[in-house]
């Protein structure tokens, strides 16, 4: 990496502190301020790292929005939010973006709480037409709401939820802008045959606007546009027949194309409208134009050559492990197979997908599809593998009730991000999943506390087939242990004592094992004597690990990287119902704290949530305080 670049020199950008002060600016100062912006947009993620390729991709638009709108009486709302960059450059955070995703700074994400420009927080994707058409009802309901837009790109638009506000949007027939932001990526290219129409629109059409509002050759030219997209000359769009009026495609790097669009619209529209424009994701950095899928999010990285800075791995990243290790059993068994929803890469299914194409499916942004349809494989005697991030599987939950767990059907949960992941804050974190898969009849919960535990959980999912299993692993590198040649089947329901100890003992459940690890040093250190097991399972409970901890030492510990309602909360269920809270034992649950967590580093944020091993230390002392101070004997630590 070379010292840190000069920042450009931004002459009508330092004039801006408000989008009030481009209203003034002449349509050419916009498009040279429009490439000031995509300049200051590269300098700042070479400097933080984030989310580059998409936001590269709409300045232009957002240029035009906020010269066109007037924001923030005018709800303006990204989706998905990380294409925000721009927007935020604009709204009075310029320089805040240098502490962007980092500790007490800037979200990656737009967020309420942040500004008023931001009405609406996004990170996951879809939301936003839903939330324009709200904001747009409560206008209408007497609400000081002016005009509703919703930017809606890197394939969002191909979700469920997003169809079912269209649909509700037309029906209502009220005054709302959606904008289609058609860049032709998610994160990985979108998959399906609504992202093909939407290609064969913006391909055989380029360039239409609404027509009533310009001169006869240009009214002529997106009447012959629509008769080549519909295939008649009074044939409609999909949009069309959801009751939309449909605009475009527009050139979005086109300043005065898409300002005049966005005049002609504004001025004349009155019932919903969507306006389709074509970007390019990297847009004016050849680096991130030429790899878009490398470049969405980055790294620190020199901006001259595009090279991001990377770290030194010191163990395996738990998602390669697990890419690789499925690829490996999938070699083995014909009938694996694998799913994920717009992240193949993300998920590590890349790396059995370039093995075995025809068994990996990436159903786009649609974790409720991608649930059933692996329901679906599962009752055809596959085995299907259902990669989801922790924070995203939550829009598959009633399907994962209902379709999966109702039916018994062995579909294998894998769950990566889980835990708390970092600079993509509170919209990311896997807190969740623990609680309510647990709650589940019929599904069998596991934790990796390593990457070599992994490797056994993935092989214990491959052997069972008698329900639904899931398993979760943290984003980021393991903790650097011995790896076995192959994944061995581990006993349902059976934890492992890796310590033994006779004063209190320490259940870790997940990632933390290492943490509770040092922690029992640290208590050694003060004489006291720490047994530490690994429970593997919040479902089934290894019970009989659980009577062998309580009965051996006078204080009981669990901690996991979930939130309330977990395995704790599973493990002092059990407890009460046996009776042996009755005997006077010291329990204490260790989860995460009842709220969310904004953005830093991992170590940070467990830091922030009392994770750490001097926080387990402190709170066994504070356990053992009240606990019963009678020496026990220990037992053997049960083999592996």
């Amino acid at each position: 990496m070379t010292n840190p670049t000069p920042r450009p020199d931004t002459p009508l950008l330092d004039r801006v502190c408000c989008p009030a002060d481009i209203k003034a600016f002449s349509d050419d100062d916009l498009k040279r301020l429009a490439d000031e912006v995509r300049s200051e947009v590269i300098s700042v993620v070479a400097e933080t790292g984030g989310h580059l390729g998409s936001s590269l991709g709409v300045v232009e638009l957002t240029v035009a929005l906020h010269a066109v709108f007037n924001t923030p009486t005018d709800k303006l709302i990204w989706d998905v939010g990380h294409q925000c960059y721009p927007h935020k450059i604009l709204t009075g955070r310029r320089e805040a973006m240098r502490t962007l995703r980092q500790q007490n700074g800037i979200s990656g994400f737009t967020k309420r709480s942040e500004s008023d420009y931001d009405p609406f927080g996004a990170a996951h994707s879809s939301t936003s037409i839903s939330a324009a058409l709200g904001f747009a009802m409560g206008r209408e309901l007497g609400q000081p709401v002016g005009d509703t837009i919703a930017v809606i790109g890197d394939g969002s638009i191909t979700a469920g939820m997003a169809y079912e506000a269209l649909n509700h949007a037309g029906h209502l027939n009220k005054r709302v802008f959606v904008i289609l932001n058609d860049n032709d990526m998610s994160i990985a290219p979108p998959v399906g045959a609504l992202a093909r129409y939407l290609l064969n629109l913006s391909s055989s059409a380029p360039f239409a606007t609404l027509e009533a509002s310009l001169p006869g050759p240009l009214r002529d030219g997106a009447r012959r546009a629509r008769q080549l997209v519909t295939g008649t000359s009074g044939g409609a769009t999909l949009f069309e027949e959801l009751g939309f009026t449909y605009v475009g495609p527009v050139d979005g790097h086109d300043m005065p194309s898409l300002l005049q669009t966005l005049r002609a619209t504004r001025a004349r529209t009155t019932g919903p409208v969507l306006i389709h424009v074509v970007t390019k994701k990297g847009k004016g950095y050849a680096p991130a134009e030429n790899a878009p899928d490398k470049y969405h999010g980055v790294n620190k990285f020199d901006p001259v050559t595009g090279e991001q800075k990377k770290s030194v791995a010191n163990a395996p990243n738990y998602t390669k492990v697990f890419g690789q290790t499925l690829t490996d059993e999938a070699a083995r068994d014909p009938r694996i197979c694998a799913i994920t929803a717009a992240m193949p890469s993300g998920t590590g299914v890349d790396i059995m997908q370039k093995r075995f194409p025809n068994r990996v499916f990436d159903v786009g942004i649609a974790e409720q599809h991608a649930v059933t349809f692996a329901a679906g494989l599962a009752g055809a005697g596959m085995k299907p593998f259902c990669a989801i991030y922790s924070s995203f599987l939550q829009r598959g939950y009633d399907q994962i009730a209902h379709d999966v767990a109702l039916q018994n059907l062995p579909v294998r949960f894998v769950i990566d991000r889980a835990g708390l992941v970092g600079a993509d804050g509170a919209t990311h974190a896997g807190a969740f999943d623990v609680g309510f898969l647990t709650a589940l009849p019929n599904m069998t919960v596991m934790a990796a506390a390593d990457e070599a535990e992994l490797v056994h959980m993935i092989a214990t999912a491959v052997a069972y087939d008698d329900g639904p299993i899931a398993f979760r692993f943290p984003r980021g590198e393991g903790t650097g242990v011995e790896m076995p040649d192959r994944g061995r089947v581990l006993e349902l329901g059976r934890g492992r004592v890796i310590r033994e100890g006779t004063d209190v003992a320490i259940l870790s459940f997940g990632a933390h094992l290492h943490e509770s690890l040092q922690a029992a040093k640290l208590l050694e250190a003060e004489g006291v004597s720490v047994t530490v097991a690994d429970a593997r399972f919040s479902r089934p409970l290894d019970t009989d690990l659980i009577d062998q901890l309580v009965k051996n030492h006078a204080a009981l510990v669990t901690i996991e990287q979930g939130a309330m309602g977990g395995f704790g909360a599973h493990v002092m269920h059990y407890l009460a119902n046996s009776g042996q809270l009755d005997g006077g034992l010291a329990l204490r649950v260790m989860t995460l704290p009842d709220r969310f967590i904004e953005q830093a580093s991992p170590e940070q944020m467990y830091a922030d949530a009392g994770m750490r091993a001097e926080d387990i230390a402190a709170t066994v002392k504070g356990a053992l305080a009240r606990g019963r101070m009678m020496p026990r004997a220990s037992a053997k630590p049960r083999a592996v």
